[in-house]
């Protein structure tokens, strides 16, 4: 057994999406970066990535290469899964939190579990994602990013 833990942070800017778990909320502004910028995913890659001793997001999907530019974050977490189970592992149990002050997640939680799960073909029993405000404190709190944990145990 192999415990992982990720994190990731992208800063919140106009005229992109925002996209978290593989869902798209709609938002006045969404989240930059190389890639669609999920957090939550970056943090669950990280986490699973570190968990298996191979390294982290950026030694495998570097954002200086132009085949990362844009990709949906889920296929880079189906391009995990691949390099997990190469190394014979498999996925125990995520744990992750996203902390945003607006807008409220609660109601997309359930739509990302489902994309995790079926992306790493594991149960949706397997995966809990939280989402938290940092009352108005911080970066977070004050809306100018978003930013993600997770923790994860492989096998």
């Amino acid at each position: 057994m192999r415990i992982g833990h990720g994190y990731d942070v992208h800063q919140l800017s106009e005229h992109r999406k925002l996209i978290l778990g593989g869902v798209t909320i709609p938002h006045t502004t969404g989240l930059l970066g190389h890639s669609d910028a999920d957090v939550l995913l970056h943090a669950i890659i990280d986490a699973l990535i570190g968990a298996a001793g191979l390294g982290d997001i950026g030694t495998h999907f570097p954002d200086n290469q132009s085949q990362y530019e844009g990709i949906s974050s889920l296929t880079l977490l189906e391009k995990t899964m691949s390099l997990l189970k190469e190394q014979g592992y498999q996925i125990i149990n995520i744990d992750s939190t996203i902390i945003a002050q607006k807008p409220k997640l609660a109601p997309y939680l359930e739509m990302m579990k489902n994309n995790i799960a079926k992306t790493c073909q594991i149960s949706t029993q397997q995966i809990n994602i939280k989402a938290t405000t940092e009352e108005k404190l911080g970066f977070t709190g004050q809306e100018l990013g978003i930013s993600a944990h997770a923790v994860c145990l492989i096998a």
